[in-house]
Parts: structure tokens; C-alpha cells; sequence
């Protein structure tokens, strides 16, 4: 059972992993989606990038 400083320590942990979970899902669905796929092509190109120069 946790007392004190411990319990304390625990609830601002969890509200500050509930606050960045809710942060990453903020905003309108299709955008965020758009931006993520705009990101993950990028590091896609850099990928083939290095297969080639190698």
C-alpha cells in the first residue's frame, strides 16, 4: 500500500501520462493522419537514400 509522498508522486506520473495521451489525439482526425503520413514518407525517402548511396 502506498502512503504519503508516494501515492502523491504516483497521481501527478499518471496525470502527466494522461495529459500527453490526450495531447496526441487532439485536433481533427484526417489531418493528423495527413501529418503523420507526411512524416513517415520522409523517412521513407531518407531510407532509400542510404539503400542507395551504400
Amino acid at each position: 500500500m502506498t502512503r504519503g509522498n508516494q501515492r502523491e508522486k504516483a497521481r501527478e506520473k499518471n496525470a502527466k501520462k494522461a495529459a500527453s495521451v490526450k495531447k496526441k489525439f487532439e485536433g481533427d482526425p484526417r489531418k493528423r493522419i495527413e501529418e503523420q503520413a507526411a512524416i513517415m514518407r520522409a523517412k521513407q525517402k531518407e531510407a532509400e537514400e542510404k539503400k542507395g548511396v551504400k
